[in-house]
């Protein structure tokens, strides 16, 4: 029980942390999610809704949502495929590819500051111990 209750802890703790950086930054994590998923999915930062649900791990209805709202943002456009008029591409635009690069560095330097009470090493094993975990709950997304 003890295992759970600080990993929950150690959960709600990260979350709050994470949301409040991103706060800051005028966004919410998950805009942060789908812009930073478009980035990584490289040249030209394109992929299908069903690809972005699959990636982020979203059901479709949110992620609609999440697009519309981005889309009024100016931070993805959704068009066409040219090459399959049934298919809907997401694109990152050039203001929503600005946003992502500029906050992209200051999050990659709060989660360290998150787990800077660990060691190198202790980081190292922490975060093999917490994929053996995940994988054996049977989440293999993320890992």
């Amino acid at each position: 029980m003890g295992v759970v209750g600080r990993l929950s802890r150690a959960s709600r703790l990260v979350e709050r942390e994470v949301r409040d950086y991103f706060a800051g930054e005028g966004m919410d994590s998950w805009e942060f999610d789908v812009l930073a998923t478009l980035r990584r999915s490289g040249s030209p930062c394109t992929l299908t809704p069903k690809d972005l649900v699959a990636r982020t791990m979203v059901g479709s209805a949110a992620m609609t949502n999440r697009v519309d709202r981005l889309v009024s943002k100016d931070l993805v456009d959704r068009e066409t495929d040219p090459a399959n008029r049934r298919s809907i591409l997401i694109s990152l635009t050039d203001k929503g590819h600005g946003v992502v690069e500029r906050v992209v560095d200051g999050h990659v330097a709060n989660a360290a500051r998150l787990v800077d009470g660990l060691d190198r090493t202790e980081r190292i094993e922490f975060d093999r111990l917490l994929r053996k975990l995940l994988i054996s709950l049977g989440d293999t997304g993320g890992v």
